[in-house]
């Protein structure tokens, strides 16, 4: 559904993707972990148009992304969910929730139908629906970006650090909902991830990102296994122990 060809995005002069690579199948979750300032956020705003690269290619369903604008990104069924949720802390749930149906001008019924669909998905918005979002709690607020984005009626989601900030018992309910939207809804999922364990665990595939640039791809479970990305990304020295 999306591949991302020789992809560089500079700040300025200064380079934070450089010849990226990677391709995410219909009904996957694919992982994109790495250290602070490998690029992976940058990844996810280039495809989602927030970014312009400076070469290469982007394309969503074999059409071309590359320089379309966020909002027709959106409107053809890509939707990112940002770092650090991004609510709008002052308005209530339920509107929050609305402007992720900004692209679906003239769908009233349906809206209303998603609407209630995200409600059934996180209880907990529906009883704080009247509430500011800034009123919620980290996870809470976590839901309320996924199901904002879930508005839009996506088929694919770029998931960008939903365990930020957020308790374990939270970061597993959070992961949780990651896996069934796969299940129940089929949609395909890129994720950004610093927590590499949990991200490969519920992945079919991953990248590693370091310095801008894929050093390592495979199947999650390959890469779990692996020494390096044990060492630099797990937790594990190189005998396989704990830290």
């Amino acid at each position: 559904m999306l591949r991302l060809r020789n992809v560089d995005v500079y700040y300025g002069s200064v380079p934070a993707l450089t010849r990226v690579s990677l391709h995410v199948r219909q009904g996957e979750i694919v992982a994109l972990v790495g250290g602070n300032g490998a690029g992976k956020t940058t990844t996810l705003t280039a495809a989602s148009g927030l970014l312009r690269p400076k070469s290469g290619q982007i394309t969503f369903q074999d059409q071309d992304i590359t320089r379309l604008a966020p909002d027709r990104i959106v409107d053809m069924g890509l939707s990112q969910v940002p770092e650090g949720r991004l609510v709008w802390k002052p308005l209530p749930v339920e509107d929050n929730l609305l402007l992720g149906a900004f692209t679906r001008r003239g769908q009233t019924r349906e809206v209303a139908d998603d609407l209630d669909q995200i409600y059934s998905m996180f209880p907990i918005l529906a009883e704080r629906r009247r509430l500011p979002a800034g009123a919620l709690s980290g996870g809470e607020q976590q839901m309320l970006a996924i199901g904002r984005a879930l508005m839009a009626r996506p088929r694919m989601l770029l998931l960008d650090e939903p365990s930020m900030g957020l308790a374990p018992a939270v970061t597993k309910e959070i992961f949780a909902r990651i896996v069934a939207l796969r299940q129940e809804r089929g949609l395909t999922v890129l994720l950004v991830e610093q927590n590499a364990r949990m991200a490969l665990t519920i992945a079919d595939r991953g990248y590693v990102l370091e310095t801008g640039r894929v050093i390592l791809q495979g199947p999650a479970g390959e890469l779990l296994e692996n020494r390096d990305v044990q060492r630099a990304y797990l937790g594990r020295d190189a005998g396989g122990d704990e830290r």
